[in-house]
């Protein structure tokens, strides 16, 4: 259950009526996600965020179907159910077949684990990127 009242599409007026009409034709979409109705309590929240994800979400050196991967792991490592499923719509909607999906949930569990152990034992890096 939300902690808020989540605002529909039917109540939105004014900036939030234009963002969630801009969240539906920039996705593609004919519905507008929860998570905008939640933020959309907020306006100005709303507003900054949805600018923020339209900015880092665009096409640019990574690919798309990478940009959606990196998120999925980034939602899976933090346990968000909701994430995870519109983040796995989309790397499928994008292409990734249920072998590939496999395959990237094993890597965030291994480098997961990885990162804890590193941590655990407080290992000093010792290979380190070069300097441009």
């Amino acid at each position: 259950m939300p902690t808020v009242k989540l605002i529909s599409e039917e109540e939105a007026s004014g900036k939030v009526l234009e963002i969630f009409e801009d969240i539906k034709k920039t996705k593609q979409i004919d519905f507008v996600p929860n998570v905008w109705k939640a933020l959309a309590t907020n306006p100005d929240y709303l507003e900054i965020t949805w600018k923020k994800l339209k900015a880092i979400m665009a096409p640019g050196k990574l690919d798309m179907l990478t940009k959606e991967i990196i998120a999925l792991a980034v939602s899976i490592t933090n346990g968000c159910t909701y994430c995870i499923n519109s983040h796995t719509a989309a790397v499928k909607k994008l292409g990734l077949d249920n072998e590939a999906l496999g395959e990237l949930i094993a890597v965030v569990d291994l480098f997961n684990g990885m990162n804890r152990v590193a941590n655990a034992y407080q290992i000093e890096p010792d290979v380190k990127p070069k300097e441009e």
